[in-house]
């Protein structure tokens, strides 16, 4: 009994010892992504939908929304796709709340384009790259940096070469977001190398 204990120990601290080191490597991809630098005069930036509270963008998604705002200022050939579903306890898609933002803060509506069906990551890229001309150069994808890596990653398997804009990820919500994309990049791989979409 004693050593089948001590056996169900050591199990237990190398499968402890193995998470914690797959963690650290998530990490690591997930920072070197946080710093990428978006080309300038992309031909289509898409944002990534992130929740809404009835009608108001939640931070994260205000993050995300500030950022395109000042790249498509600096920018101003470049067209926007505003990608995002209607989720529960949403009174508009994300979409919907992303363009009303972006047109507040001063950008034409003529350079929006909706994508409001999406309802996760893998949809906002697939539906997106729909309404990207096929002679586009530069696509940029405009996400927090807790997100950008999957994102990218997702577009990649997509067929699409995106570039990033990484917005900052709130305070109040890091320790929520980065334990769920673990989560949710452990799932693209499974789906990816394994059971495959």
């Amino acid at each position: 009994m004693m050593k089948k204990n001590k056996r169900l120990l050591r199990m237990l601290r190398f499968l402890v010892v193995m998470g914690l080191i797959y963690v650290a490597l998530l990490q690591v991809k997930i920072s070197q992504y946080s710093n990428e630098k978006a080309p300038k005069n992309a031909d289509y930036l898409i944002v990534l939908g992130a929740r809404v509270k009835g009608q108001v963008p939640s931070l994260a998604l205000r993050s995300r929304i500030d950022s395109a705002v000042k790249y498509l200022k600096d920018n101003p050939d470049t067209l926007v796709i505003a990608s995002g579903g209607k989720g529960s306890g949403e009174d508009i898609s994300e979409a919907e709340a992303i363009k009303r933002e972006l047109v507040k803060q001063g950008i034409s509506e003529s350079r929006v384009i909706l994508e409001n069906r999406s309802t996760d990551t893998y949809e906002n890229i697939k539906f997106s790259k729909k309404l990207v001309s096929p002679n586009a150069q530069h696509v940029v994808v405009v996400t927090n940096t807790f997100h950008l890596y999957r994102s990218l990653s997702i577009a990649d398997y997509q067929g699409i070469k995106a570039e990033g804009l990484p917005a900052k990820t709130p305070l109040s919500a890091v320790i929520k977001s980065y334990a769920r994309e673990y989560l949710a990049i452990t799932k693209f791989y499974l789906e990816k190398y394994i059971i495959g979409y």
